[in-house]
């Protein structure tokens, strides 16, 4: 468990890393660039020609450095997502399995609770500590241990419930990027409409290029944080539902596999 959790550490920090630098040389080499040509060539056209009406460029809407923040927030969350959403996918092919071999009209009985679980036991160590093996296992040894059959339906609702609580504090930190977003970009709001009333004078004067520019990059940073807050919490809610489901599934796996199999001689031995 440690080990993973330390595997996931580096994970998130290599895909920081990567995203920082695939964003920036992105930047660097193609949309600053060609967003200070396109304005060279719209602030001429400004100047030389009164009834011209600047086009909206993507470049132009993309070239400061709140909106390459939040690009770079948007793909490192993603790659977080994406890890999750894999390991996911990866428990969710165990339900496919019949990890309890109890033919029809069989039960299981305490004594042969051991035996039971031997299968299970015998799974690769990676996949032992997926949530349907180890809830089918805390099912299994408690019943062993107790020989009561509502013990076992508790312990297998508890560690579901203890699961689906991990997998929620595992998304503080897509969470906290999903806020982070669009505060970035609310701070180039900020300096950009500071900016143009550093320079309402040159506006009075009747040069509005400057004020013109400063707004601009107040407005496409507001634009830009909110169109990537909305995919990154659109991305999030569907792997949150993946991860709701995987949870309502196993536990509904270990009811008709585990616990509607369990019986105690003497007792009816059903839910």
């Amino acid at each position: 468990m440690k080990q993973g959790l330390l595997w996931e550490l580096i994970y998130q920090i290599a895909a920081l890393i990567i995203a920082v630098i695939l964003v920036h040389s992105v930047y660097v080499t193609l949309v600053r660039p060609n967003a200070e040509l396109i304005q060279e060539q719209q602030t001429f056209l400004q100047q030389t020609d009164e009834n011209y009406v600047p086009e909206r460029s993507v470049y132009v809407i993309l070239k400061d450095f709140e909106q390459e923040t939040c690009i770079i927030l948007l793909l490192w969350a993603i790659a977080i997502i994406g890890l999750k959403t894999q390991r996911t996918l990866r428990e969710r092919s165990l339900l496919d399995r019949q990890l309890i071999q109890v033919g029809d009209g069989m039960s299981i009985l305490p004594e042969d609770s051991r035996n039971f679980a031997r299968p299970v036991q015998a799974l690769p160590e990676k996949q032992r500590e997926y949530l349907l093996p180890r809830a089918l296992l805390a099912g299994l040894h408690r019943f062993q241990t107790t020989r009561n059959i509502q013990d076992v339906s508790a312990t297998v609702k508890d560690v579901c419930e203890t699961e689906s609580e991990q997998l929620e504090t595992e998304l503080t930190i897509v969470r906290y990027i999903a806020w982070a977003i669009p505060s970035i970009g609310f701070l180039g709001t900020v300096r950009g409409i500071g900016q143009a009333l550093s320079q309402a004078y040159q506006a009075v004067s009747g040069d509005i290029v400057g004020v013109t520019v400063s707004l601009g990059v107040a407005f496409n940073s507001t634009f830009v944080a909110l169109v990537v807050s909305i995919l990154l919490m659109f991305l999030l809610h569907q792997l949150q539902l993946l991860q709701d489901r995987l949870v309502l599934d196993a536990q509904n796996y270990c009811n008709e596999n585990l616990v509607r199999k369990l019986q105690v001689p003497g007792q009816d031995g059903h839910l």
